[in-house]
């Protein structure tokens, strides 16, 4: 069965008796507790009755002997009918329902099943203002690298992430198995600690990071206070370290980012240089796809810093810091060329989403 815990078990084992046995009233039940993506299947819901009423529990019963490692025709069609029940069940976890062994498992899902380990990609919905938006930016940025081929090299784009301290958030850890990429977008709602912290990624590096924290290192919100004082305390003088003139400045329609005081401040740090809604070149809406710090660093550093499972806000900001420190100049020029490939794409696809784009260092 899916790996729910015995608490969520007992919580089917209830619904579905006061729903008088009807497992279709059951998972209308379990939508508020689950979510409506992760109801019980049918299935499930029956395995956990039956163990119940057979041997009054909710746990799992014991396998006796060791894991089956043959790939015979049963572990195939065993193999088989557990992800179609369930293709987000890892191969760890598929293993140890099934009872066999976990190589053979991958083997079979590889081999015999030819199913792939697609990763959930998480974007946001376009509305029908925003193709055109989209196209005419991969238009003008496109003409800017025309004009000036070094223009990829002057341009900053930026953004906030949160890093949650359980890695709730982290995308690399979902994925669906199938013969086909099922494009999924799942949604969840997150809510533990974490850390608030900003980027700029430019063709030599990373600037940054920098945290959004009070004065005892909690995490706070990106107020359009904060977000100014970060960029005359620490961005420009950031600038000023690294030599840096004559850049663009790219940032999304936050709030905070696009307030009149804010845009004052920019246009004294990159007058007549500003990608922004209320800059000199309008940033398109809901288009993570097109932003560098979304479809590579977000990413790539949700992958790395919770290696080690830290336990302390600390530890995951020094993580941060670790793993930005190793990306190299090479690695930034490749995605700050991939912007510009990114934008040629778009502006074929009119302006849709970049949904078969996958970006590699």
């Amino acid at each position: 069965m899916e790996r729910l815990t015995p608490q969520q078990r007992v919580i089917v084992v209830k619904i579905y008796y006061q729903s008088q046995s009807s497992v279709v009233q059951t998972q209308r039940g379990l939508r508020d507790i689950f979510g409506r993506n992760h109801v019980p299947s049918k299935s499930t819901i029956l395995r956990i009755i039956k163990n119940f009423e057979t041997h009054f529990t909710v746990a799992d019963r014991p396998k006796s002997g060791r894991p089956r490692s043959a790939r015979s025709n049963e572990n195939i069609e065993s193999v088989k009918n557990s992800v179609a029940e369930n293709p987000e069940t890892s191969v760890r976890r598929r293993a140890q329902e099934l009872g066999i062994n976990r190589q053979t498992v991958w083997t079979i899902m590889k081999t015999d099943l030819h199913f792939y380990p697609y990763k959930i990609q998480l974007t946001q919905e376009l509305k029908e203002s925003d193709h055109k938006q989209r196209r005419d930016w991969s238009t003008k940025l496109i003409q800017l690298n025309v004009d000036d081929p070094n223009f990829w090299q002057k341009l900053i784009m930026s953004d906030e992430a949160h890093f949650d301290m359980n890695g709730f958030a982290n995308k690399q850890n979902c994925r669906y198995w199938g013969s086909e990429n099922p494009r999924i977008i799942q949604q969840r709602s997150l809510h533990p600690r974490r850390v608030t912290v900003w980027c700029g990624i430019w063709s030599g590096g990373i600037i940054g990071p920098f945290f959004f924290e009070d004065d005892r290192g909690n995490a706070v919100t990106v107020t359009g206070e904060r977000y100014r004082a970060m960029l005359k305390n620490f961005l420009q003088p950031e600038l000023n370290r690294l030599g840096l003139e004559n850049m663009w400045f790219q940032q999304d329609g936050a709030t905070s980012h696009t307030a009149r005081d804010t845009i004052e401040i920019l246009k004294e740090i990159f007058p007549g240089r500003i990608v922004s809604r209320n800059g000199d070149i309008d940033w398109p809406p809901r288009s993570p796809d097109l932003t560098s710090p979304d479809f590579f660093l977000w990413g790539y550093l949700k992958g790395q810093v919770y290696a080690n499972k830290p336990t302390t806000i600390e530890e995951l900001k020094d993580n941060i810091r670790k793993e930005i420190q190793e990306i190299t100049q090479e690695t930034c020029e490749n995605v700050m060329k991939n912007v510009v490939e990114r934008a040629r794409i778009c502006k074929a696809a009119r302006g849709s989403h970049l949904a078969d784009v996958i970006f590699h260092t």
